[in-house]
């Protein structure tokens, strides 16, 4: 698993023991998104539905965009009550590839403040990582 920023933009990497229909639900699906990341969430996964995701005192909030099961998903992010970044000024990508039986996921979070980049980066890599060991 790796994190890194290019350019502004935070991309990270995991490899998943599992195939991208099984992946695709952990991004879509309220009860699976919240055994790797946020403590509770309220979905609807169509373009224009509501992406929110309460993670302790945080709630980030914002719309999927694209969803191509089982190979795409895209939603806006931000954090309610943030003046830098607040619900859906930024963009998270995640693409499902097949690698044999398993899933490589890239995920690609575009339009984060500056100051924000760092916190996300390592943010990603700490939850994709529970992410690969549900």
């Amino acid at each position: 698993m790796s994190a890194e920023v290019h350019d502004g933009i935070v991309i990270a990497t995991e490899h998943i023991q599992a195939a991208p229909e099984v992946v695709f639900r952990y991004f879509t699906d309220p009860a699976l998104l919240t055994t790797w990341i946020g403590d509770l969430a309220e979905l609807d996964p169509l373009p224009g539905g509501r992406f929110d995701l309460v993670m302790g005192d945080v709630r980030c909030r914002g719309t999927y965009l694209v969803v191509e099961p089982p190979h795409r998903v895209t939603f806006s992010w931000g954090i309610d009550g943030n003046r830098a970044l607040p619900p859906g000024a930024s963009t998270v990508e995640v693409v499902l590839t097949p690698d044999g039986d398993d899933t490589m996921v890239v995920l690609t979070h575009r339009g984060l403040p500056e100051n924000r980049i760092e916190q996300h980066r390592a943010g990603w890599e700490h939850q994709l990582a529970r992410l690969c060991r549900t």
